[in-house]
């Protein structure tokens, strides 16, 4: 199983960028407890970071050939980003949606994304394990939708 991660536009910053919204976790923290899970369940992650749009979209569209299934924290590009919900659309795969603040109780903007409509299903609102549990849950759906061999 090939699972694609996507870290959005200042993710880079975790554990320096207002930690008391998004915690003091680094990136690499997010990621090594990712590979954890991952060797776990004899999952592949392929993992980038970017601040470009075009970045994360190439890697979507390049995911079409090889992924199972794509784990994404857009960041702010949740809110706007209709050429990367058009990617994701396009990549076809199962999507999980991850954010490590509740946008919900955030400022108003932050409240509606563009993407979830062609997401599978979003986990927010609980830090670093947003990461973990949208992983978690996309193993387990993918695992549940392999055809069995008869």
């Amino acid at each position: 199983m090939n699972i694609l991660v996507l870290h959005g536009p200042n993710l880079n910053l975790l554990g320096l960028r207002e930690p008391h919204i998004y915690g003091k976790e680094t990136l690499d923290d997010i990621n090594a407890a990712l590979a954890a899970i991952a060797r776990d369940h004899n999952v592949e992650l392929r993992i980038l970071q970017s601040n470009h749009e075009g970045a994360l979209i190439d890697a979507l569209h390049d995911a079409r050939t090889w992924a199972d299934g794509v784990l994404i924290n857009p960041g702010a590009f949740t809110h706007y980003s209709y050429a990367l919900r058009d990617a994701l659309a396009a990549t076809d795969k199962p999507t999980i949606e991850v954010h490590l603040s509740n946008v919900h109780k955030r400022e108003e903007f932050r409240h509606t994304s563009v993407l979830a409509p062609v997401c599978t299903g979003q986990v927010l609102g609980l830090g670093w394990r947003s990461y973990t549990l949208g992983l978690t849950g996309l193993i387990q759906l993918l695992e549940q939708n392999k055809p069995h061999a008869e």
